[in-house]
């Protein structure tokens, strides 16, 4: 395997051009300072909200110009921090922008309040004032302000919940530096040769025909949390503490409440998912078993959840081929969509391959004044084809969304995010069993296929139910010591691999990887995308045209509206089962595929 880069090492053009940000990072320096300078103005607006509509629209004017400059501050030294997390330098300038976004958040923190004090009435009859259409232009933001009434303190309350920010980002800040930076796995040595091993290479690695290397380095990877499970609970448990006290102080019955409440989605999306998936774990329980004979093992573990269930059979892509594959799966969408998916190959949207340091998994990021960035680690396996052009999927969602909305509407919520990435995907798998014409290649996408639902929809339902569970804990004032999570988490595993797969105590320790649980009440919504994406994905195969346009108006439309109606403008009902449903019973159609291609 090839020795991981050090960041210095890695070519230019397989790195995100972050010069389109800022130059330098003097520039940078030059435009935080001027931040620094002009946000105090935002205090001086305080006691003056209720004025006139004319006024409140130039307050928020002002804050809207100020928050759209931090943004593009922040993205920067993030970024730039994400590319070599080891860069003391860089960790610096994330944390100095970070606290004045935190300085910032509490000198703007009386907004919402005093918008309240105002009064409902007051403001609806502004909004509904033709005359006012300067303050029409901010409806949005303020319609969701009022929505909060119930959740919102006084300016005092308020500031001190703001000052406390940087305080609670501690728990998650340490476990990314623990883990991404200062954690180190042993390599493995094995036939003669020393493997070293990374959070990147973990996976690739489990994906590897050699079930004595998946052991080895499955054994060794979770040994190294093992030893790091007790001050990893803790951080866990002080996140979630964290959690607790804003959803305390907002008076929200729980903190999924309050998160859900956010990106406004009702409780009982959650609960339908939770109940669809564990109606459908009979189809778990029967792919796991598949797994078991296509192996050809005695006893199915952790180590072989992830190695191909097509023997001999294990392609790799570079990264020429994966575009080409990606614009090919994309050619439905049309060409002006494709056309930007070139320009973010072209334009350099993205960081392509691991280095030393560098922070693990994949996301798209940006702010509305820069490209939709996207972090890869590509490492020429199927899954990276397919992180890939999930991850454009997010970008392009953000590109037609900023194109098309004013800034105050145009960052989407978490919720339907995953819907356009988790499209995408059904899109390359659709266009990859069309095109083959390889029985063995057929079975290694089917393969592919049933591995997003089993990692997907089934894995994250099976993360949500785990959050649930522990913030439930934490709300009852019990204890979330590592063998009390480890506990929940080998449970959940029983009951959602089942009878055919042996749950050892190593996967009790997954938990402790999971960036995401740093995200509360997060990862349900890959679960949702899924189901949501594969409604989608069907319509525009089978429609065409009109179903394509209705699924750009939907990415066009930022958070113009609430989630659950934005997904009615694409096509699909979330408030319902059965998307969900739905896309289960394509999962067990997929296994029934398996099984006649096998003979099994």
């Amino acid at each position: 395997m090839a020795e991981i880069l050090t960041r210095d090492q890695q070519e230019l053009e397989n790195t995100w051009d972050v010069q389109k940000l800022y130059p330098s990072d003097a520039a940078w320096e030059e435009d935080l300072a001027k931040f620094k300078e002009e946000m105090p103005k935002v205090a001086t607006f305080e006691g003056t909200l209720g004025e006139s509509a004319a006024h409140l629209a130039d307050v928020f004017g002002e804050i809207t110009g100020l928050e759209r400059r931090l943004e593009k501050l922040y993205l920067y030294a993030s970024m730039r921090s994400d590319e070599d997390t080891a860069n003391a330098h860089f960790q610096d300038l994330e944390m100095r922008v970070n606290s004045v976004y935190v300085e910032y958040v509490s000198l703007a923190s009386f907004v919402e309040p005093e918008i309240l004090e105002v009064g409902e009435e007051k403001v609806r009859a502004w909004l509904d004032d033709d005359a006012n259409k300067e303050l029409q232009a901010y409806r949005r933001p303020l319609e969701l302000i009022l929505r909060k009434a119930a959740h919102t303190l006084s300016k005092e309350e308020e500031a001190i919940v703001a000052n406390t920010a940087e305080i609670r980002q501690t728990a998650a800040t340490a476990y990314s530096l623990l883990t991404d930076a200062d954690m180190r796995f042993e390599p493995v040595v094995h036939n003669g040769e020393t493997i070293e091993i990374t959070h990147a290479n973990f996976v690739p690695l489990q994906m590897s025909p050699d079930r004595d290397l998946r052991k080895k380095v499955y054994e060794n990877f979770y040994q190294n949390y093992q030893f790091h499970e007790n001050t990893i609970a803790s951080l866990f448990q002080s996140n979630l503490k964290s959690a607790k006290f804003v959803s305390t102080t907002r008076k929200f019955p729980t903190t999924r409440a309050m998160y859900l409440f956010e990106n406004e989605i009702d409780e009982q999306i959650y609960d339908n998912l939770l109940d669809t998936v564990h109606e459908h774990l009979p189809a778990m329980h029967r792919y796991v078993g598949l797994r078991k004979k296509l192996l050809g093992v005695d006893e199915l573990h952790f180590y072989d959840v992830y190695a191909s269930l097509v023997k001999d059979y294990d392609k790799k892509y570079t990264f020429a081929e994966a575009k080409e594959l990606v614009l090919a799966a994309l050619a439905p969408l049309g060409d002006e969509y494709c056309s930007v998916v070139e320009s973010a190959f072209t334009d350099r949207w993205m960081d392509i391959y691991p280095n030393r340091g560098k922070r693990s998994g994949a996301y798209s990021t940006g702010s509305y004044d820069s490209y939709p960035y996207m972090l890869l680690n590509f490492t020429s396996e199927l899954d990276d084809v397919f992180t890939l052009i999930h991850e454009m999927g997010h970008s392009l969602h953000s590109y037609y969304s900023h194109k098309n909305q004013p800034y105050v509407t145009a960052d989407y919520k978490i919720f339907v995010a995953e819907v356009a990435s988790t499209c995408n995907e059904a899109l390359l798998t659709n266009y990859l069993l069309k095109t083959t014409t390889d029985k063995e290649e057929r079975k290694y996408i089917i393969n592919h296929y049933m591995e997003s639902f089993k990692s997907t929809l089934y894995r994250q339902t099976m993360f949500a139910e785990f959050e649930k569970i522990t913030h439930a804990k934490v709300a009852a004032g019990e204890s979330l010591t590592a063998p009390v999570v480890n506990g929940i988490y080998k449970d959940l595993n029983v009951q959602y691999f089942g009878p055919d797969m042996v749950v050892d105590d190593q996967i009790a320790l997954e938990w402790a990887r999971i960036p995401h649980f740093y995200r509360p009440f997060y990862v349900y919504q890959y679960a949702t995308g899924l189901a949501a994406a594969t409604a989608l994905s069907h319509r525009i195969l089978t429609e065409g045209e009109p179903a394509v346009q209705d699924y750009l108006k939907f990415l066009s439309s930022g958070s113009s509206t609430d989630p659950v109606s934005l997904l009615k403008i694409a096509g699909v009902d979330m408030s319902q089962k059965e998307p969900v449903s739905t896309a289960l019973e394509l999962f067990n159609s997929l296994i029934d595929e398996m099984e006649q291609l096998t003979g099994v």
